[in-house]
């Protein structure tokens, strides 16, 4: 696992993974454009090129994260277009990064039919890959179920990738405060290696490409999308350890594993990462 945390691209995708690298961080995460809009941007392709020169340079793994108002089960229409498209965008500018991936969530349906949803999460992906030649891959995260069940369930996760189009182009990110939150990870002293089992039976293991390390500030099952600092929170150091720690994930090549957790104002991820190494070694 390579460890890291997320980072503003205020001054640049370059100035990013510059930062990335001061921070003592090994990955990162970025919003590959305004995080609060769909809008496509003319991004600065030369820029998006050194970012993946230094890191290929420095041994620093990327990856890119939708705009929030990003809804793969949207419905047919203009948003739906907008989606498609602000996607689209998002792929190319992570795949001029040299990004592993754009991490998605699946978003929420308000129809009747469950079932329509996940077409339209279908239809939205396949719409979105068709015709791309790029590398980076477009990484789905697991939901808390605020809101929603949809993307809650492995099964579900690894249904959806197999029924896409393009399921060469679609891997995982796995997010540790929405597994805890939705129920998906066990609360019990072997909850991780039991888990990590029901990922490989499933066959999502095998397509986890970034994990997003966070704690839950809220109970296991509260559905509450709420982060917590590693070891702060209620999954707790013990929980975190037996993840960090496994031999699975430890043998999985270029694993970007991405803190998304609170820091103080004036303050940075430095001393997170360093702590979440420390507790990887054991």
């Amino acid at each position: 696992m390579r460890f890291g945390c997320h980072i503003s691209i205020r001054g640049g995708y370059a100035e990013a993974a510059k930062t990335a690298v001061k921070l003592g961080a090994q990955s990162f995460q970025y919003f590959p454009k305004n995080p609060r809009s769909l809008t496509i941007k003319s991004f600065n392709r030369q820029d998006a090129e050194q970012c993946a020169q230094f890191c290929l340079e420095h041994s620093l793994l990327s990856i890119a994260h939708t705009p929030y108002p990003t809804n793969l089960a949207v419905g047919p229409g203009e948003l739906r277009q907008a989606t498609i498209a602000s996607l689209r965008n998002d792929l190319e500018i992570a795949d001029a990064c040299g990004s592993v991936g754009v991490v998605v969530h699946f978003g929420k349906y308000k129809g009747e039919d469950p079932l329509q949803g996940y077409k339209n999460i279908i239809q939205c992906m396949n719409e979105a890959l068709v015709g791309y030649t790029g590398r980076s891959l477009l990484l789905i995260e697991n939901q808390a179920g605020e809101g929603t069940s949809m993307g809650t369930t492995l099964e579900e996760l690894v249904q959806v990738r197999n029924l896409c189009a393009f399921p060469g182009l679609v891997g995982f990110c796995l997010d540790t405060c929405h597994a805890f939150a939705s129920g998906l990870w066990p609360s019990s002293k072997d909850g991780w290696p039991e888990l990590e089992r029901h990922a490989a039976a499933t066959g999502y293991l095998q397509h986890l490409r970034a994990i997003h390390l966070n704690d839950s500030v809220y109970p296991r099952g509260a559905h509450k999308d709420r982060h917590a600092m590693i070891g702060r929170g209620e999954i707790g150091e013990a929980r975190f350890a037996s993840l960090l720690r496994s031999t699975v994930l430890k043998s999985m090549p270029d694993l970007p594993a991405v803190l998304e957790t609170p820091v103080l104002r004036g303050s940075t991820h430095a001393s997170e990462i360093q702590y979440v190494k420390e507790l990887s070694e054991g």
